[in-house]
């Protein structure tokens, strides 16, 4: 392989395979006992600071396999409890996403925990990056108002909302083992077939024949229709199966490149600034058409979505940021060699006739980083130490963790769908997220009151007569405020989501939302599993 050893596709994906490797026998493709081998897809996000220079660094957050989704008939037994797709990206998106909600909890519990040291008047000194910044990822957004002698060194500063972004010097990338299916693979799917005719569809029993209604129309089947192209399309599945109403991963890939990579949780804490987009997906490069990935994710004449070029979808007046708007952020597509994709994952569907025919795995695997503030922080590889050939030696065969899982049907392995209990649920679930969120926005600072950054990047609350009171009418004040009355006592997801746009929490991305979906044509979104209570995950009668 020689000097593409020192690619930072090859780097980004041997760290991703390394942190896969390290996880329990347990989250990993088997052989049947007919002696079917199974495969299964493997997608990874890494986070690359100052790219390009001598100080790059790599840290694998987020991992994920899998390659199955629920039916439209299972939506209803969900109740916020069960993922309803898990393919491999779907899930190291819902994973990454995980991981920064934990991050951002981890900054404000140590905002508090400096705040209490301060009071009792014990020094305190976290660790940091060099830049006054305890997360390497992550960082408060603030406006300055007026220094403040009230604790030397402080400067009294206004939270903005959302408070968190992602550094300016970070870089998300994503790594898969094969293509998403969908538009930016359809191309592939013909070559690999004898015929490319579209499938006849089989007559389905009348309950499935009651999902496949006016609801379904103009959403096409995975692998079908291969002269149709461009079009939003479900995930791949058998001709017999039971329909679903899932997207295919590259569709939803391709509507992030407007609203971001992050999830609904996720956009009411962390600012939609052009690098919380995905910036490369690194591809096996016989998984690459770049026809197909041109029309399917470009902004060029053939690009399905070159209509929103130029576009912004961004609030005006006092409220208006340059580090916080929607807008088209198409990512390119890098190749991965296959040599190299062969000494690195042995778990590829098999497309050798002269091996055993394999079969795609059940079950899932999901993995998340530690946070930044842990004992053990998240594993991070240095361009320097590699420049010196110690790399490979360098790279642990554990790594800091913080969720391990393995997924069957949606939930968690040892129970079912229709199980009443709470403990089925992944940690990446709508309701363990949303769990989460609400641990989150209590911990934010009050917006009454004076808000303090101090040395070491923490939010900190002041009570000394000398702070800053912010003016509770003030818009941020204002979103704030509403963004914890949302999140805290809506008695529902729906109504939670609902009450967020609403308030100009989120309105920008729903439109942004929409405009990608109109653009697109023929977006079916996949309801029923809105109307379940928020708060702690107990058993529910499914």
């Amino acid at each position: 392989m020689g000097s593409n050893d020192s690619r930072i596709e090859y780097r980004i994906a041997s760290l991703v395979h390394s942190h896969f490797n390290a996880l329990p026998q347990r989250c990993k493709p088997t052989i049947r006992p007919n002696g079917t081998p199974e495969w299964i897809t493997l997608s990874g996000i890494v986070l690359v600071t100052r790219e390009d220079t001598a100080e790059e660094s790599l840290t694998c957050v987020a991992l994920a396999t899998g390659a199955k989704c629920l039916s439209s008939s299972q939506i209803h037994l969900c109740q916020g409890l069960v993922l309803h797709d898990s393919h491999a990206e779907i899930l190291a998106l819902r994973a990454f996403n995980r991981w920064l909600l934990e991050e951002c909890k981890s900054m404000l519990t140590h905002g508090q925990e400096l705040r209490s040291r301060d009071r009792e008047g014990i020094g305190c000194q976290l660790r940091n990056d060099g830049n006054g910044q305890i997360s390497p990822f992550l960082e408060c957004r603030v406006s300055r108002l007026e220094s403040t002698s009230a604790i030397p060194g402080n400067h009294a500063k206004e939270l903005l909302w959302p408070p968190f972004k992602l550094k300016e010097n970070v870089r998300i990338w994503m790594y898969c083992t094969c293509a998403p299916c969908g538009d930016a693979s359809m191309e592939l799917c013909m070559a690999a077939q004898d015929d490319p005719t579209p499938w006849d569809v089989p007559a389905l029993d009348d309950a499935a024949t009651e999902i496949e209604s006016d609801l379904t129309k103009g959403l096409l089947d995975g692998r079908a229709h291969f002269s149709v192209l461009g079009a939003v399309r479900r995930k791949p599945s058998r001709a017999d199966a039971e329909p679903t109403l899932s997207k295919s991963c590259s569709d939803k890939l391709a509507a992030k490149q407007i609203t971001s990579l992050l999830s609904f949780p996720a956009s009411l804490l962390i600012a939609p600034s052009p690098n919380a987009y995905l910036a490369n997906l690194i591809l096996p490069e016989d998984e690459i058409s770049q026809i197909a990935c041109e029309r399917s994710f470009g902004n060029g004449q053939t690009g399905r979505l070159r209509e929103l070029n130029g576009r912004k979808w961004q609030d005006f007046g006092a409220s208006a940021r340059l580090d916080s708007y929607y807008a088209f952020f198409p990512f390119t597509v890098r190749s991965l060699p296959m040599e190299q994709l062969s000494a690195l994952w042995h778990f590829s569907k098999s497309k050798d006739a002269g091996l055993p025919a394999s079969k795609s795995s059940n079950k899932s695997a999901v993995w998340t980083a530690a946070s930044s503030f842990g004992a053990k922080p998240a594993y991070t590889s240095f361009r320097q130490r590699q420049s010196t050939g110690r790399a490979s030696k360098s790279i642990p065969k554990t790594f800091p963790t913080n969720i391990i899982e393995t997924i069957l049907n949606g939930v968690k392995q040892g129970y079912r769908i229709t199980s009443p209990d709470a403990r089925k649920a992944s940690a990446l679930s709508r309701a363990k997220m949303c769990e989460l969120l609400c641990d989150i926005v209590k911990l934010l600072p009050e917006v009454s009151v004076g808000y303090y950054q101090s040395k070491d990047g923490c939010p900190v609350n002041e009570n000394e007569a000398s702070r800053k009171r912010l003016d509770d009418r003030s818009e941020m004040g204002e979103r704030f405020a509403h963004l914890k009355e949302c999140v805290v006592s809506s008695p529902t997801y729906f109504l939670m989501k609902r009450n967020a746009e609403g308030a100009r929490l989120l309105h920008l991305r729903k439109q942004a939302l929409e405009d990608v979906r109109q653009t697109l044509g023929n977006w079916i979104e996949n309801r029923g599993d809105e109307q379940w209570t928020l708060g702690p995950a107990k058993d529910k009668n499914v």
